[in-house]
């Protein structure tokens, strides 16, 4: 059955973690819908100059409207954990025990949600401390599932994983 996905995603995230994961949703017949702070802005990747065009503002989104959220990593989740709408569209997800997908510094947005205490997770080296300090259990492992629902990884390396276990969520 088709699932509704949002993604939410801002100037330099890191390209890979963005494009094969949504290639892989819509490949498996789920729908994708590229969420920021204004509808047809056009944002960048970090690094091979990915160009996604927004599909909707965050102002015209709810969280029920969606079956699941996925956070791509790069400097993204970071810029949008400071914009306390997208803190809130997270955290809901979350509290409704929705699957969530968040890679390398993807759960930089769940840190700011509160929303990992109690949790098993992974995510880029340099944010251990910082989801440690937020109540997770760290794993340094390619990719982590936690109470079916939320699944996390490292980086690129880790995107074969990571979609895997994304994908057995959404069946």
């Amino acid at each position: 059955m088709s699932k509704k996905i949002a993604v939410v995603v801002t100037n330099m995230f890191e390209d890979s973690e963005y494009t094969e994961p949504v290639k892989a949703f819509k490949e498996a017949g789920h729908e994708v819908t590229v969420i920021e702070k204004t509808k047809g802005e056009t944002v960048k990747g970090k690094s091979e100059d990915t160009k996604v065009t927004i599909d909707a503002g965050i102002e015209d989104v709810k969280p029920e409207d969606f079956d699941a959220l996925f956070i791509p990593g790069g400097f993204s989740p970071d810029i949008l954990r400071a914009d306390d709408r997208f803190v809130i569209f997270t955290k809901a997800f979350m509290d409704d025990k929705k699957p969530v997908f968040a890679i390398c510094h993807g759960p930089q947005l769940l840190i700011t949600a509160e929303a990992l205490k109690g949790r098993d997770v992974t995510g880029y080296t340099s944010i251990k401390v910082d989801l440690q300090n937020a109540g997770a259990t760290f794993h340094d492992k390619e990719v982590v599932v936690c109470h079916d629902q939320l699944v996390s990884s490292r980086t690129p390396d880790d995107l074969p994983a990571f979609i895997r276990e994304s994908l057995k969520l959404l069946k």
